[in-house]
């Protein structure tokens, strides 16, 4: 047959892996950030200014700074921006490059359209971008690693629709007939996060000119969609488009064939299968229905024997080849990349056990184990294929394989200084949380006491993150170095022969998954099957019967007030350090009873839209917070919490006491709540919205003023230095605030739980 003659495009590869290192150094530098303002929660104080005389600032002494800020560089969006930055900024980019690369080679045959690949370059780095500037607004939704509001989740499936389009056309005009192990995982993510993406993120926008939305599910539900996504984004985004990579880099470095063909097959089709049906563990002890969570844990146990399977297929690929790792810096990233996945895929298993989760749940354990995968598996695969792609597309040797030695020594004292201080300070905090004396009283009353107690291991994370984001610096060194020598080819002449059409039913003799492998369609048709059924089976009947979810009467929705207060919180992205789940243990019961010694039960939460039971506790769990606090402790507390708190690590919000809340959508809120929702307002209740509101509001002011001279003082001063555009107190974000943490978790008595079945 005749050889045909085509090319490779390089520029799209050199586009998105510039991408990859501009966008990692931003997602490590915003993490760096995120764990200084752990112990140093001074740090926008010290920016921008601050009324604290016992702080240094580089502004001027007063706080009209930090106020101007809005909250810019508070840790609730500052946390969201490095997770979103890492996750579809870094690893997703640095999928798309190797992607494009590989599949190219693979199937031997340029990109199905040049323009395509261009449309999705952009659009996808124009929703970071996007991203970015909304985080920075406090414009998100609180659902982790889903905090893009509704625009951007549109852009975001244009973008995935165009890259999809783009791989299976390239698919199509492939001149190899059976598809290599990397594009199975290629086309299994993409098939995975489409479906994942799309149903997590169904919102009802309150007006199609603004970025407000609500989540159609609510409470339970939404809580068992949310990880159903969440720990399927760990699957599917942070997981199998890397071991795509893996299975096409790490051979091609080592100059080896992949160890087991039969072991990839098990790995691709048992990882695609159990991943779906294991996200419920992250919501143990939780109000989400029992069986739900059996299942969970169940199938993360599971998930042992597929991960580890691709985690021997990779390292034995490396059989007769481990001299050339002690000499090729991109095999020494590839192999503890690796054996990071291996450890951190027998860890989640472990935690999604009851015995650990109930230890381990809601402290820096998941965070040291969350970011062992992040930084060594993700980072350091990363950084292997840039250290594999360079040389290779400026055709010249890498500028210093001493310096790329450096970067991986210190990666990975920035991985082990990360996660072993995560570790213990998780281990304390779990232990301290639940110790008790011989007469039954907690031993650690004050939540800052397992505060301070942690306080040096955050210092330990802060260093490894220094030496990781130093690392990645001497990375940016050495690319530029090596590209400044070599000479870019944008276009790479190949050749192969045309494919033979045979027809896509099987032959004689044919090996089913050799069959499966020629045939595109039918693999990426069982694919989705595969993928699908998890899902379908734990979410349909808990979103289908109304009996998951028990209804109690008690329970009413929020007032228009408390609705503005409960945006107002996720706005500053406070769900990002506080839960509001109180899981059935006596410690916890005890420690945050309030005046309602009661667990948290899924029927409280019917109206919460999105839910925000978090999933960490930096600082208490608020689900039993009213009452237990005067208003004018909230309102001291949201200005400084060191005044009212010794020792806090919380920031300040002093915008929200002299910003004026916005009503002016607060009954379009109201209406979309009972038009979509069937929240049960009353026509005379949205009528009389800013009359409730407003009564609400001055019982708040009446009552911190009776509790606080202090604060009357001050406000009758401001009022008098600005006269007639003094704002009144009533009118301000923070009582909206304290009306929805007054509100929370008092519906319900200790003395009875009455649900629609007793009534």
């Amino acid at each position: 047959m005749e050889t045909q003659k085509f090319s490779y495009d390089n520029s799209i590869v050199k586009a998105f892996l510039y991408a990859t290192i501009a966008f990692g150094l931003v997602g490590f530098l915003l993490g760096l950030t995120a764990a200084l303002m752990l112990f140093y929660p001074e740090l926008p104080e010290f920016l921008f200014g601050t009324d604290d005389t016992t702080i240094k600032s580089l502004a001027s002494g007063n706080i009209q700074g930090l106020i101007n800020t809005q909250g810019a560089l508070g840790f609730g969006r500052i946390r969201m921006l490095h997770t979103s930055a890492v996750i579809f900024a870094f690893v997703c980019n640095s999928f798309f490059c190797g992607a494009y690369y590989s599949l190219q080679r693979l199937l031997k045959t340029r990109m199905y359209s040049d323009t395509l690949s261009w449309i999705h370059f952009w659009t996808w780095q124009i929703m970071i971008i996007s991203v970015v500037i909304t985080f920075l607004m406090g414009i998100n939704t609180s659902k982790e690693y889903a905090e893009h509001e509704w625009p951007i989740d549109i852009l975001i499936t244009i973008s995935w629709v165009v890259f999809g389009i783009n791989m299976f056309g390239t698919i199509a005009k492939r001149r190899v007939r059976h598809l290599y192990v990397a594009i199975w995982f290629f086309i299994g993510t993409w098939i995975a996060v489409a479906m994942l993406h799309i149903f997590n993120n169904l919102e009802v926008p309150l007006s199609f000119t603004g970025w407000k939305s609500y989540s159609v599910y609510a409470g339970a539900k939404d809580a068992l969609v949310q990880w159903w996504y969440g720990h399927n984004a760990v699957a599917f985004v942070l997981t199998t488009p890397v071991l795509g990579l893996m299975y096409y880099f790490l051979p091609k470095a080592a100059d080896r064939p992949v160890f087991s063909y039969k072991l990839s097959i098990i790995h691709f089709w048992s990882l695609i299968f159990v991943y779906l049906w294991a996200g419920p563990h992250h919501l143990q002890y939780t109000a989400l229905p029992a069986w739900a969570q059996a299942v969970g844990t169940g199938f993360s146990i599971m998930l042992i024997a597929p991960s580890w399977g691709g985690m021997l297929n990779g390292l034995l690929t490396l059989r007769g080849a481990w001299d050339k790792v002690r000499e090729n810096p991109i095999l020494k990233f590839f192999v503890v990349a690796v054996t990071c996945y291996g450890m951190a895929t027998f860890e989640g298993p472990l935690l999604a056990t009851k015995s650990l989760n109930k230890i381990g749940h809601y402290t820096d354990w998941v965070i040291g184990h969350v970011h062992l995968g992040a930084l060594g598996w993700n980072g350091f695969m990363a950084f292997g294929v840039v250290y594999y792609l360079i040389p290779i597309m400026w055709r010249t040797e890498l500028w210093s394989k001493k310096l790329a030695n450096w970067h991986f020594w210190l990666g990975t004292l920035g991985i082990i200084f990360y996660a072993v201080p995560m570790y213990i300070s998780g281990f304390t905090q779990g232990l301290m949380w639940k110790q008790f004396n011989p007469d039954g009283t907690l031993v650690w009353k004050n939540w800052l006491d397992t505060v301070t107690a942690i306080i040096p291991y955050f210092k330990m994370r802060f260093l490894g993150g220094i030496f990781y984001l130093f690392g990645a610096i001497l990375m940016v060194v050495n690319v530029i170095k090596t590209i400044r020598k070599g000479s870019f080819q944008k276009n790479v002449p190949a050749e192969a022969p045309a494919l033979a059409n045979i027809g896509s039913v099987r032959k004689e003799g044919e090996g089913v998954h050799l069959w499966l492998e020629r045939t595109p369609k039918l693999l990426s048709i069982l694919a989705f099957v595969t993928i699908a059924i998890g899902g379908l089976v734990e979410i349909i009947p808990t979103l289908t019967l109304k009996q998951s979810v028990p209804t109690i009467s008690a329970v009413k929705p929020y007032s228009p007030l408390e609705l503005e207060g409960r945006d107002l919180y996720i706005r500053e992205g406070c769900n990002a350090c506080h839960s509001q789940m109180i899981r059935p243990f006596r410690d916890e019961i005890v420690r945050f009873e309030g005046k309602n010694g009661q667990y948290s039960k899924a029927g409280e939460f019917i109206y919460d839209r999105p839910f925000l039971w978090g999933s960490k506790r930096t600082g208490p769990d608020l689900h039993r917070e009213g009452g237990r606090n005067p208003d004018s402790w909230h309102f001291k507390h949201m200005y400084n919490p060191r005044i009212t708190s010794a020792g806090s690590i919380m920031p300040r919000f002093p915008w929200l006491i002299t910003n004026t809340l916005n009503r002016t959508q607060m009954v379009d809120k109201m209406k979309l709540m009972k038009n979509y929702f069937d929240v049960p307002y009353t026509k005379s209740e949205i009528d009389s919205a800013n009359q409730w509101a407003d009564n609400q509001s001055k019982a708040i002011v009446k009552r911190i003023y009776a509790e606080a001279a202090d604060v009357k003082e001050q406000v009758e001063k401001d009022r008098a230095a600005k006269g007639a555009s003094f704002v009144p107190l009533e009118q301000r974000e923070i009582v909206a605030m304290i009306a929805y943490l007054q509100r929370l978790g008092t519906d319900i008595k200790t003395t009875q739980i009455q649900t629609a079945s007793a009534d």
